[in-house]
């Protein structure tokens, strides 16, 4: 049976990097893991192929070709997603779906031929058995979680990792804390569950023998969520198996408590890694206590950013605006919060309601939740009505982009973070793509873009106060730019 693997595609968003990429040459910032994944639980003799609309475009021969053709998706892939289903159905290939988009919405995707949700390491064999047998049903769910140790590697020779900014794997899945608006517990659990560290390295030598020598993100909703295996096992593994290689450089995702231990950071930093994203979310506690950020609280919030910061891991940061408790004061105190703090990729967004989070149900009970969740954090949209009114939320929330990602602003954090951060223990490679990148930045930006004199500033001040930090201090003058167009395009 011939198996069609396509990965919708994702609008120009935060998280896309689409206007970042073009300076080194790539089509896409991740590749589709999950689909990797469930590629390696399909029976081996079947031919597989993989399309991923952010690289290649998916025609109509590859359809044909096929005999069943898998679609998973993200939420902010909706529009693609039913775009890929309609030219199947027209075709006459039957579609198999699965991923957090169907996942949450199951019944809005009718046309789907079979829908294999939850986690596939549960529901895709029961799915094939059936299928094996002739009597596939409509819907497949699950009512546990899967075991990770026995999870297979992602067949990567499906793609071409040449196209992609940075390549992934995952630890573990699952998060112990259980925010309000947050859907990471009600797809995973609060129980973090976690792959062994030889399935881990085993996937990082997959990916090293391939010729990978860049940025590996770790997907992981919490990589601390178990900080004894991390620092017994995992870690120790990753920093043997760094010990003869050649860049690789990790960040991940984590909870604002790696500040509270010492030993975890400087373990992190030895390992590869870094950076790490951070859901701050507020500098208000009333709002925290609101949204069950119980992590969050009772803590100097900036001085944790720093001291992570110090260890030499840089803190991209997660900002929300819109909970029930904010007031007008709120959007000055993110915007003083962000620049103090020297988080230069600080995504904030308005509050949303997920499908299947405690907030979406509180709020439908309320006759509060208006509409689709959109599934991208920083479109300048919300699917809910706001306690302080959509329009002085809708003002708020254009206030701090304008500001934070004003280039004065913006080059000001960039400063802010360098003189804290240790220099990168990390030796970069200097790819042919890493060395153009150099001159296209100081082209379009230092020449061509409206912050020329904040990117030369910034070039002469790191080549004179951190230079062995000027590769980040150019990557993050990309960042800015691409940043910038988003806000100019959904938001100011």
């Amino acid at each position: 049976m011939n198996i069609l693997l396509v990965y919708p595609k994702f609008p120009d968003t935060f998280w896309s990097f689409t206007f970042a990429l073009s300076f080194i040459g790539k089509k896409a910032a991740f590749p589709p893991l999950g689909l990797l994944t469930v590629a390696s639980l399909l029976p081996e003799k079947w031919p597989k192929r993989l399309v991923d609309v952010n690289v290649e475009d998916l025609l109509d021969k590859d359809l044909l070709w096929a005999d069943m053709v898998f679609v998973g998706a993200m939420a902010v892939q909706r529009k693609s997603a039913r775009t890929i289903i309609t030219r199947c159905k027209g075709l006459n290939v039957k579609v198999v779906a699965g991923g957090p988009l169907f996942t949450s919405e199951p019944d809005g995707f009718p046309e789907v031929d079979h829908l294999v949700l939850d986690e596939a390491e549960l529901t895709l064999p029961r799915f094939l058995t059936d299928l094996e047998n002739r009597n596939p049903e409509k819907i497949y769910r699950a009512s546990g979680y899967c075991d990770l140790s026995a999870t297979p590697p992602p067949l990567w020779d499906l793609v071409n990792m040449k196209r992609y900014a940075s390549v992934n794997i995952q630890f573990s899945r699952g998060c112990p804390f259980d925010c309000e608006f947050c859907n990471v517990t009600s797809l995973f659990g609060r129980r973090p569950r976690l792959k062994t560290s030889r399935q881990v390295i085993t996937e990082l030598d997959q990916i090293y023998a391939s010729g990978w020598r860049g940025s590996i993100f770790f997907v992981d909703d919490n990589f601390i969520g178990n900080k004894e295996f991390l620092k017994t096992r995992l870690l120790p593994a990753l920093i043997e198996w760094r010990k003869d290689k050649k860049g690789c450089v990790f960040f991940t995702e984590a909870s604002i408590n790696l500040a509270d231990d010492p030993e975890l950071l400087e373990m992190m930093v030895t390992a590869g890694f870094d950076s790490v994203f951070i859901g701050i979310e507020s500098p208000d506690e009333v709002s925290l206590t609101e949204c069950h950020k119980t992590q969050n609280k009772n803590r100097d919030l900036l001085e944790s950013v720093a001291v992570i910061h110090r260890s030499g891991l840089q803190v991209m940061g997660g900002f929300i605006v819109g909970f029930d408790n904010d007031t007008p004061s709120i959007f000055q105190r993110q915007i003083d919060f962000i620049q103090k703090s020297g988080i230069v990729t600080a995504m904030v967004g308005m509050l949303q309601a997920v499908p299947g989070t405690r907030l979406f149900d509180r709020l439908q009970r309320e006759s509060r939740v208006m509409n689709i969740f959109s599934g991208d954090n920083v479109d300048g949209t919300t699917n809910i009505m706001p306690r302080m009114g959509m329009e002085k939320l809708l003002d708020g929330y254009r206030s701090i982009m304008e500001q934070i990602y004003s280039p004065r602003n913006y080059y000001r954090r960039v400063r802010t973070l360098l003189k804290e951060l240790k220099g990168s223990r990390i030796n970069y490679p200097l790819n042919f793509q890493r060395f153009l990148s150099i001159f296209r930045s100081a082209f379009r930006l230092g020449i061509l873009g409206k912050e020329r004199f904040q990117y030369w500033q910034l070039v002469l001040w790191t080549l004179v106060r951190k230079p062995r930090l000027i590769s980040t201090a150019i990557t993050l003058a990309i960042y800015g730019h691409h940043y910038r167009k988003i806000c100019n395009l959904y938001i100011l």
